[in-house]
């Protein structure tokens, strides 16, 4: 989508649109399964029996194919036992794996950038889990394939609630607050929804991947081995993806790191979270993310950062710590996406977290043609068009989709949903008062003069102040 001498971005549009040859038809088994799981494998009937049977059809050609086969057919007689639960879930993965790796490719192959090719390094080996946490897994397991057994339709109160002794155990230990977060968001939705015969609309493909995940992470050593290297460099950021929710906020920067002493360019990412209450919107998320992680206060400044020994995972992501790092030079993220973002090496997956909706890819579009239709707005390119996600555009920035539909270049994420590839803005140029203008969503995470943002914070600081007089009120009485 860019000539091929421009440096980087989307070379190969017409890679995007053609279709992927097998996904329609893994996605179909995967449809199947998890439809299995709306009425339970208690008592399954006919339908849902094939929707097992056919998944331990699609593995059959792997290392895997024994272990589902025998998991299918004891589910297909509502006998399956938690380790046969494992497995399907371990294979609904593999599927929906291969699936990612296809599309990824596909990306490889429009982009023309290079992946990690080193297939023998990775996480160093996990112990396996003490006994206690063994336990505690046990009975996270035990909890999920109850609700496997019961299904979305047998949802009730009860059931849900055997979730709450496990997550309250798993909290106070470091090592499994990752699960106790996933199982404690699970359960909440969950709860939300009971009792499950009564629902309009049951979120088929989300509980399936919630509850196949949380089940895969309760095998000892799932959750992965943190950090498995260090860095040193020059980071370059390419702009800010904000998630909000009611009471959490996470803000992460994409970057391209220039390693000391030379060396390929890579794709890295550094992530930091927040707890936050509902009335802290907008601008005002960056004071709970500001004092986090000092790299925010650089892509504010558009500026990049120099970091020493870094840790990093073997997925690219920074493990941020303030004392590694410092602010450096200015750096502008469409000069860094012309010349290096083609040549950054991306790094490898880890195998359970090979899944489409974890596809973000940073690329750089020039060229185009905004077009607005039913279906929103979309960039044309040859002939081609790219769905632009707007609705991912955080309110806590100045990009907006007025600005996005305005532009001539954008560096944004690459994404997989519902069938096709989208494009979220990152940081767009276009032209005010016949000047070219950079506008990034994470313009204000450094700080604001902008009205609106300003009073945002205004407003934010506020409610905080507000809030923490009265826990401090709470714990004096």
């Amino acid at each position: 989508m860019v000539p091929p001498d421009a440096g980087g971005g989307l070379m190969r549009g017409d890679l995007l649109s053609d279709p992927v040859e097998g996904l329609d038809e893994a996605l179909a088994v995967v449809d199947a399964f998890d439809e299995a799981l709306v009425a339970g494998l208690l008592r399954p009937g006919p339908a849902q029996a094939a929707g097992v049977s056919g998944l331990a059809g699609a593995v059959a050609g792997t290392p895997l194919a024994a272990r589902v086969a025998e998991a299918a057919e004891k589910a297909a007689a509502g006998t399956g036992g938690e380790d046969h639960f494992v497995a399907l879930a371990a294979a609904r993965s593999a599927l929906l794996g291969s699936v990612h790796d296809a599309l990824v490719q596909r990306i490889d192959e429009a982009v023309g950038r290079p992946v990690e090719g080193d297939e023998t390094a990775g996480p160093e080996p996990v112990a396996a889990a003490p006994e206690e946490a063994a336990n505690l897994l046990a009975a996270a397991r035990s909890w999920l394939c109850d609700l496997a057994r019961g299904g979305w339709r047998g949802l009730d109160h009860e059931l849900v609630a055997g979730a709450a002794p496990v997550v309250a155990a798993m909290l106070p230990e470091p090592g499994m607050r990752r699960r106790a977060a996933l199982l404690d968001g699970f359960a909440a939705e969950l709860a939300a929804s009971c009792p499950g015969a009564t629902l309009e609309r049951v979120p088929v493909r989300r509980w399936a991947d919630l509850w196949s995940r949380a089940l895969l992470l309760t095998v000892p050593g799932s959750a992965g081995a943190g950090a498995v290297g260090t860095v040193t460099g020059r980071l370059l950021p390419l702009g800010v993806d904000v998630q909000e929710h009611a009471t959490a906020v996470q803000a992460q920067v994409h970057a391209v790191l220039e390693p000391v002493g030379g060396g390929a360019p890579r794709l890295v990412r550094a992530s930091v979270s927040a707890p936050k209450p509902d009335t802290v919107v907008g601008a005002g998320l960056w004071q709970l993310l500001r004092p986090r992680m000092s790299l925010l206060g650089a892509v504010g400044e558009g500026r990049s950062a120099e970091v020493e020994a870094m840790p990093v995972t073997a997925e690219g992501d920074l493990l941020w710590d303030d004392a590694l790092a410092r602010t450096g030079e200015p750096a502008d993220a469409f000069a860094t996406a012309r010349v290096m973002l083609s040549a950054a090496t991306a790094a490898r997956v880890e195998p359970l977290d090979r899944h489409p909706v974890r596809i973000s890819v940073p690329v750089l579009l020039e060229g185009y043609a905004a077009r607005e239709g039913e279906d929103g707005l979309a960039f044309e390119v040859a002939g081609r068009l790219l769905a632009v996600d707007t609705d991912r555009m955080p309110a806590a920035g100045p990009l907006t989709p007025e600005a996005v539909a305005a532009s001539h270049a954008c560096v944004g994420l690459l994404r997989w949903d519902a069938g096709e590839f989208l494009l979220q803005p990152l940081v767009v140029e276009t032209t005010v008062r016949k000047k070219t203008v950079a506008v990034h969503a994470g313009a204000w995470a450094g700080g604001t003069s902008d009205k609106a943002g300003v009073r945002a914070e205004k407003a934010a600081t506020d409610a905080v102040a507000v809030l923490r007089e009265r826990a401090g009120r709470l714990l004096r009485t």
